[in-house]
């Protein structure tokens, strides 16, 4: 049986010790060199599961190692040992290829977790179907799911752009679980969704009577992505004192509860996402530089749909097969003139509005077969701006007590569908000609609002 082996790379006799004695504990055969000289010439001879290594060395830089082990051995993970508040240092070095950081002086638990996490990496295969959740085989996607197997290798932050409605939370998901926290949480949140006034508790969370209505302790959504990812949709949007405390939580790897004595060490990756142009933000003042700064380690770029068509067969295909199982209704048909129209159509919305136009054809076609008229890609276009409208006015949803214009639509609905059921005295057929729809599409309907009895 070989024996898992690390290398430690430092000038300093005293942390070599350090090093050698925490990892021989967690059962690592430890090799340790003064130099870079020294570590290469280790290299050479020996294969390890592991690499730390200090950024001041006699003989050159730890970024040099980095980039060295990232061109010969990539699939190594190497983590850097930075002094304290080097944030620079840190950054350049992950974006050299480090898998992660640690400073100085060396906090013995987050250094565990470090290695544990490292040693996950290790044990990953080279290649994994996980990115198959993204549908397609153009050139954009072909690169965008090489880059997101191997971002998921490592711990480096990863602002994840693109358009409104493009995948950007299925691109995070993916190097998620295509990474060694896959067992654990991933945690995705809106940031604009979240009221001013609670995002300090919802992201660090708080102690019994902290605050007026803090009735008993609540962990914050670092917490709950603890040894997992932490998904920052929309990050555009939080506020500027916000922006503060996240830096100083993401830099520390620490944060405080509301009224909490002390810091809780946490160990989440972050990944980040927005539609808008953070560069621009940047500049404008709307957003800090320092937070852009560690966010934007490694930027990846989500296609938006019209750069891709060639992929839209097969994201219909898989989208009404989706619709139909969700429903417990045979997958219908699509004419070649409807998908002719689907494949020319510029969608503004991205993929977000080619299921939309679905669901809506979905419940419209006849005879379990998708016609042109039953897209109505105009009045498609109408809607989509009518709910990136209602998105972007989310933060209206405490006096409409709902989370979005979509789930106040929704519950409306309800009302009617249930009215109107009510009156027919549950006789689905009659109700769908009392609201002027299909059968099919108000069986669709039940099955999405949670109404459907299967008893038909």
């Amino acid at each position: 049986m070989t024996n898992t082996r690390a290398l430690v790379i430092d000038d300093e006799p005293d942390i070599r010790e350090l090093l050698e004695i925490t990892l021989s504990r967690m059962s690592l055969d430890v090799d340790c060199a003064a130099d870079l000289s020294e570590a290469k010439r280790y290299l050479e001879k020996r294969e390890y599961s592991l690499c730390l290594t200090d950024m001041r060395l006699p003989d050159g830089n730890g970024i040099d190692l980095v980039r060295h082990i990232q061109k010969k051995l990539s699939h190594m993970p190497v983590a850097v040992i930075t002094a304290h508040g080097n944030m620079d240092t840190a950054i350049e070095a992950m974006k050299a290829g480090a898998f992660d950081f640690v400073s100085k002086p060396i906090d013995l638990p987050s250094l565990r977790k470090l290695v544990d996490t490292a040693l996950s990496t290790k044990q990953l295969p080279a290649s994994s179907e996980s990115s198959d959740k993204i549908i397609g085989n153009s050139p954009q996607i072909l690169k965008l799911k090489n880059s997101i197997q191997k971002l998921a290798r490592s711990q480096a932050p990863i602002y994840v752009s693109g358009e409104s409605g493009s995948g950007k939370e299925l691109v995070a998901r993916s190097i998620h679980e295509l990474g060694p926290r896959s067992q654990a949480a991933f945690v995705a949140v809106n940031c604009g969704a979240i009221p001013k006034e609670l995002m300090e508790s919802e992201f660090f969370g708080h102690k019994k009577g902290s605050f007026t209505g803090a009735n008993q302790d609540k962990n914050g959504l670092f917490q709950a992505a603890e040894g997992g990812t932490l998904f920052l949709d929309e990050v555009a949007d939080l506020p500027l004192d916000m922006q503060v405390k996240l830096l100083r939580a993401i830099q520390e790897k620490a944060i405080r509860p509301i009224g909490g004595q002390g810091e809780i060490i946490t160990n989440v990756r972050i990944l980040c996402a927005t539609h808008k142009n953070l560069e621009e933000l940047v500049n404008q003042g709307d957003f800090r530089q320092d937070l852009f700064y560690r966010l934007n380690v490694i930027q990846l770029n989500v296609p938006a749909l019209r750069d891709r068509h060639e992929d839209i067969p097969g994201l219909i295909d898989a989208l009404l097969s989706r619709i139909a199982e969700n429903c417990g209704i045979d997958k219908p048909k699509i004419s070649s003139q409807a998908q002719k129209k689907l494949i020319e159509y510029s969608y503004p919305g991205n993929i977000r509005e080619l299921e939309n136009i679905l669901e809506r054809a979905f419940t419209l076609c006849e005879d379990d077969e998708i016609c042109e008229e039953d897209l109505q890609l105009e009045r498609g276009t109408i809607v989509e701006q009518a709910g990136e409208a209602g998105r972007k006015s989310s933060h209206f949803h405490a006096s409409l007590n709902h989370s979005s214009i979509d789930d106040y639509l929704s519950e409306v609905e309800r009302e009617i569908i249930c009215d109107t059921l009510e009156q027919t005295r549950w006789n689905k057929t009659l109700a769908a000609k009392k609201l002027g729809i299909s059968f099919r599409s108000l069986r669709y309907r039940l099955v999405k609002l949670g109404l459907d009895d299967s008893e038909e």
